[in-house]
């Protein structure tokens, strides 16, 4: 057999399958399991309840200006 063209130790197939592997890690757009995500602030949150239907729009209200309260008195 011819071994004589391995590149560093490793035949050219499996350099390509690394490179592959971490452009999908590192390039991807999509949700790679253990990667870390933004966490979602509060206003983010009453607003996805309200739009799901969760609460209603006085609720909604009520909450959001607490929410806007807090942060004001924050800075």
């Amino acid at each position: 057999m011819f071994y004589n063209s391995n590149f560093w130790g490793m035949n050219f197939i499996w350099w390509f399958i690394w490179l592959i592997l971490l452009f999908w890690i590192f390039a991807t757009p999509y949700d790679v399991p253990g990667q870390r995500k933004k966490k979602e602030s509060p206003l983010d949150i009453l607003q996805k309840r309200f739009a799901s239907g969760q609460i209603t729009t006085e609720e909604y209200q009520e909450k959001k200006k607490i929410l806007e309260d807090d942060l004001t008195n924050l800075k």
